[in-house]
């Protein structure tokens, strides 16, 4: 690991690194199990690259290679994962107000650090599934009064639920599954009264119709093995019906050579 950037926060993949690493040493008798446990323990409590490089500097990545703990030089973000939608920044909306009326952020947008809404005999939708996030860990302030907000949230994004209602509340459809590690987490708070917040999480359009093919096409690819098999037990019995009647015959002839 380099030394150009120590205040770095390292995490929980690269901690996993050094404990590999460290798990090799001891295998290999490089350390000892009290040298082990103590360098265990610093790695665990490490925040920061500068924190984690004395960890395994004497020590080398893999047997036999020069000692490489942990690379800073990080693979580009994978086009439509989770790394390549947090941008940083400072979001494309930051708020949003509906009186007797409604609003809606959805599409392609980027959702700030903290984003502000109020509701007043009205509604609104904030739509996360297709958004950039300008951080790690954003937080959706609702106000609904007397009014809904519906806060859509893409499947395994965490969510946290802040808010009070008052003849009203706070309601999260809960996805079932649990949160994606390299998701951003979403916490929603504020205050309902005589209305809700309600979120939920949702594939889009695009990814509900991708999916509904996937199965259509595992649908077509399970019968066409159906008719393979049935079509090859088929010709099964048609080569033992034929071999029968070969024996049949065979039989018939010696018969008839004998007399």
């Amino acid at each position: 690991m380099t030394d150009d950037a120590p205040e770095l926060r390292a995490s929980d993949a690269d901690r996993e690194r050094v404990t590999e690493i460290l798990r090799d040493a001891l295998a290999e008798g490089r350390l000892d199990m009290e040298e082990f446990e103590e360098r265990l323990e610093a790695t665990y409590k490490a925040r920061t690259y500068g924190e984690l490089t004395p960890i395994t500097r004497d020590l080398p990545a893999v047997a036999g290679s020069p000692a490489v703990p942990v690379s800073l030089n990080k693979s580009p973000a994978e086009s439509g994962s989770w790394g390549s939608r947090i941008v940083g920044g400072e979001g494309s909306s930051s708020w949003a107000v509906a009186v007797m009326s409604g609003f809606q952020r959805k599409g392609r947008w980027t959702a700030p650090k903290r984003f502000n809404s109020l509701v007043f005999w009205g509604g609104g939708e904030i739509d996360l599934r297709e958004a950039n996030f300008a951080d790690r860990e954003i937080e959706i302030n609702c106000v609904a009064i007397m009014g809904g907000m519906s806060v859509i949230v893409p499947p395994g994004v965490e969510v946290v639920m802040r808010g009070i209602g008052i003849m009203g509340g706070f309601d999260h459809r809960e996805e079932g599954t649990p949160p994606d590690p390299a998701a951003p987490r979403v916490i929603v708070t504020g205050f309902a009264f005589w209305g809700g917040v309600q979120v939920e999480h949702k594939v889009t359009r695009a990814e509900r119709q991708r999916l509904k093919e996937e199965r259509r096409q595992e649908k077509l690819d399970r019968r066409s093995s159906r008719h393979e098999l049935h079509a090859a037990r088929h010709e099964w019995r048609e080569d033992r019906r034929a071999e029968r009647e070969d024996r049949r015959e065979e039989r018939a002839r010696r018969r008839h050579g004998h007399h």
